[in-house]
């Protein structure tokens, strides 16, 4: 088995961040989206994988490089526009080859696995087998219609009136029956090779095309407020790490990961947390589900159950929550006013608050 990771998105609803980094290398829990993804496939056995990019290739290339660091060999596939899921499987062709492959979008965030799903793809070997998961307003997604043994009768794309609470999520399995589907279709009304409308194609023409319920944790990490839920949820699986240096009137409590070369100086952290490598934390206080990157400053502040990314700075900020502040961004005090703050501070920006 193979797989194909689609990277190429531009990540409208991630704005500023989609503008300086691809989306797909947000951070949760202080690592990438897309290496959870490469884990991931790599649990699985799988080491040959397709990277779809598109304008932001080399940045991604540049954190992924060759894969070896994860078990994997990537290929690296240039997509000229989005132009549909399935188009990536149509520009993929020759690396795909006539084998089976997990295609995974690469913004999707399913942290206990998909080791199960696989199986069962193994075992049985439909044409095709999607993976869903119960929404409880199915009309922003692509909805399965499922027989009594889990077979998918049809497949809608944000129906207005749902027959099904099962949403297509991020993750499909396909033998090579998927070509002849792709080579079929023509593209929609928003001018894009639907991979619904490939697979239903299969559906319509007698295919085997199954679907497994995924019962774990799953995120699609298009909005801001995705990513920090989503880092809640890591941080909770935290285990107690202390590689840097904390110094005697420092406390931390509870699951807090302190990385090698980060500082805590006449400080309160409380996990789960991460400080992550170069990071220096003075006179501050660090609350629950904040993840911080390599190399910021805190100082005389309050923060919790937000993200910092590399080199972002927090400066006389107290009660800062449910932020996400970008790469080498500053955030500051000036007057007086609320007593708590929530940003999204894209990279390199300079924002003041209230003290």
């Amino acid at each position: 088995m193979k797989a194909l990771v689609l990277a190429g998105g531009s990540g409208t609803r991630l704005r500023p961040f989609s503008y300086s980094m691809p989306k797909q290398l947000i951070p949760i829990a202080n690592t990438p989206v897309l290496v959870h993804v490469l884990r991931n496939i790599s649990d699985l056995g799988v080491t040959e994988v397709g990277v779809i990019v598109g304008t932001r290739g080399p940045e991604i290339e540049a954190v992924l490089g060759d894969g070896s660091r994860y078990g994997l060999r990537l290929t690296y596939i240039p997509q000229d526009a989005p132009r549909g899921l399935a188009h990536t499987v149509a520009i993929a062709r020759d690396f795909l080859g006539d084998d089976d492959f997990v295609m995974y979008l690469g913004d999707n965030m399913l942290p206990d696995g998909i080791g199960g799903i696989a199986e069962e793809f193994t075992a049985r070997r439909p044409a095709a087998q999607v993976v869903v998961y119960k929404v409880p307003d199915p009309r922003s997604f692509g909805v399965a219609e499922l027989g009594a043994e889990g077979e998918v009768l049809r497949l809608v794309e944000k129906p207005q009136q749902p027959r099904s609470d099962m949403a297509l999520i991020g993750v499909y399995f396909f033998t090579r029956a998927i070509h002849e589907a792709v080579d079929a279709i023509a593209p929609s009304a928003r001018g894009e090779l639907e991979i619904t409308d490939a697979v239903q194609w299969l559906v319509s023409s007698g295919a085997e095309v199954r679907a497994s319920t995924y019962d774990g944790y799953w995120k699609d990490t298009g909005r801001v407020e995705d990513v920090l839920e989503c880092n809640t949820h890591l941080l909770d699986g935290l285990h107690r790490r202390i590689d840097g240096d904390v110094d005697p009137s420092s406390v931390l409590v509870g699951q807090v990961v302190v990385e090698a070369g980060a500082r805590v100086l006449r400080s309160r952290i409380e996990g789960p947390a991460i400080i992550g490598t170069g990071t220096i934390v003075q006179d501050s206080r660090v609350g629950p589900y904040t993840s911080m990157g390599r190399d910021c400053l805190v100082t005389d502040s309050w923060l919790e159950g937000s993200i910092a990314l590399d080199e972002a700075s927090v400066t006389g900020v107290h009660g800062l929550r449910d932020s996400l502040i970008g790469r080498a961004a500053s955030v500051g005090t000036t007057g007086h006013g609320a007593e708590h703050h929530c940003l999204v501070v894209g990279d390199h920006t300079r924002v003041e608050v209230a003290a």
